[in-house]
């Protein structure tokens, strides 16, 4: 079944993506993954397998979906008070689309602040996201976020880039 999606609904669904991530709406947030949808962080530039390769984050719905409960715990130390975040986007690109198909690439350069406790940091990077139209609605099926500084020793990133 071809689907026919405007760039401009593909670009959204990115921006989407980080206001809620910044407004702390986690539960909205992984509602625009696709049930199969992976959210993948590599530990090396240009690192092209996630399954034979160590990652700083490698995970699937179910394992977001913990981690989001996590979150909302009253007993998780490291979020009391809670991280706030921000990201701050480029203009998402079109890399890849298969209308027919329905399945479709971004890609985005980004800055993201984490602060907790009078602490800020820093990342810089970039997001490539796959999405694929399903039921006529996009989700992602892939968030691959490749960190500038991926190969650094970094303290725990609480939220999620």
């Amino acid at each position: 079944m071809s689907v026919t999606v405007s760039e401009r609904d593909l670009v959204n669904l990115v921006y989407r993506e980080a206001q809620l991530l910044d407004a702390g709406r986690f539960e909205d947030w992984l509602a625009l993954f696709a049930e199969d949808g992976r959210y993948w962080m590599p530990l090396v530039p240009g690192q092209t397998e996630r399954r034979l390769h160590t990652s700083l984050l490698d995970e699937d719905l179910l394992l977001l979906k913990i981690r989001v409960a996590r979150l909302r715990n009253a007993r998780t130390y490291s979020q009391q008070p809670p991280s706030r975040c921000h990201h701050l986007l480029q203009q998402p690109r079109v890399e890849a689309r298969d209308d027919s198909a329905g399945t479709y690439r971004l890609h985005t350069a980004f800055h993201y602040l984490e602060y907790r406790r009078d602490e800020q940091t820093l990342f810089a990077g970039w997001a490539t996201h796959d999405l694929v139209a399903v039921d006529g609605t996009l989700r992602i099926r892939l968030k691959r976020v490749d960190l500038l500084n991926c190969d650094a020793a970094h303290r725990n990133i609480q939220l999620l880039v």
